[in-house]
């Protein structure tokens, strides 16, 4: 059951830093939790395990390492595509 949580929260923390940014994460459903799950861990090497926690991801350390990994991801992608 504890990963089933894990996968939802880094889906609603990939999901959030999109919003944030106003930008689309690719891949849908499965792109949200990937870049929640690889958010959580650059924000956990840049600020550790600083405030709540839920499903084993700190979530403020999480949210700031997907937005930074949606920023990087969307630059990338439309430097792409004028390529």
């Amino acid at each position: 059951m504890g990963f089933i949580i894990f996968l939802i929260v880094g889906g609603i923390i990939g999901w959030l830093a999109g919003m944030i940014l106003g930008k689309d994460v690719p891949g849908g459903i499965i792109g949200n939790i990937i870049a929640g799950i690889i958010g959580a861990w650059i924000g956990g090497a840049l600020l550790g395990d600083m405030g709540p926690t839920v499903g084993g991801m700190a979530i403020i350390p999480a949210l700031i390492g997907a937005i930074i990994l949606v920023f990087v991801v969307s630059f990338i992608m439309k430097k792409m595509s004028h390529a």
